[in-house]
């Protein structure tokens, strides 16, 4: 008799349950054991592919940058570039919100996020920027984009507008934010990034110093 199959384990099938696991459940949800029920496999076995849980969410987290779109430095100038960039990268990072706290540590060794890295900076500089305006601006990008994808502004207020009424009269409608999260958030977040490109903008012609 024929002896029954075993799961075929591979590095790209773990950052896969990882992933799901981190997305529905947050980061504690991810541990050596519980990666290794749901994936039918003796936990000694993803050693073989990870040295530690840090290894398996920097992996998960490479994943999600690998989805955000640079393509747009070799097509377009760069304040466009720097647009399309930014809402790829906001759009990636709002579909997993969960990762958002280790992307924000930088990309260390991770290869799309290195590459990613590599890619803005690079265009940058081919757009004429100098070297430690190109950094800057590259970690101002991180700053806006991590932070608008770490939580939402509308849904930080009670909906209980009782809170709000005799003690901060200004904010007597803060309880209907949550009912326009998408439009709050997103609005904010585009807001933003077009007073960043505004005054670069601005900075590159010139007119600031």
């Amino acid at each position: 008799m024929a002896r029954p199959r075993q799961t075929l384990l591979t590095r790209d099938r773990i950052v896969e349950v990882a992933s799901v696991l981190v997305d529905a459940e947050g980061l504690d949800a991810v541990s050596v054991r519980r990666l290794a029920t749901e994936l039918g496999v003796a936990g000694p076995s993803l050693y073989n592919h990870f040295a530690t849980k840090g290894d398996i969410l920097d992996a998960v987290a490479d994943a999600v940058v690998a989805q955000v779109d640079v393509s747009f430095f070799a097509t377009r100038d760069w304040p466009d570039a720097l647009r399309l960039w930014a809402h790829s990268y906001h759009a990636v990072l709002s579909a997993h919100p969960n990762i958002v706290p280790v992307l924000a540590h930088g990309p260390g060794r991770r290869p799309a996020a290195l590459a990613m890295a590599d890619t803005v900076y690079g265009g940058l500089i081919d757009a004429g920027w100098p070297p430690a305006r190109a950094t800057h601006i590259g970690a101002l990008m991180r700053y806006l984009v991590t932070g608008a994808a770490l939580g939402s502004f509308a849904l930080g207020f009670d909906e209980d507008p009782g809170v709000y009424a005799e003690s901060y009269p200004h904010l007597r409608n803060a309880h209907l934010l949550a009912e326009h999260r998408r439009s709050v958030d997103e609005g904010a977040f585009a807001l933003g990034l077009e007073t960043v490109i505004t005054g670069l903008l601005a900075m590159k012609d010139g007119v600031l110093r």
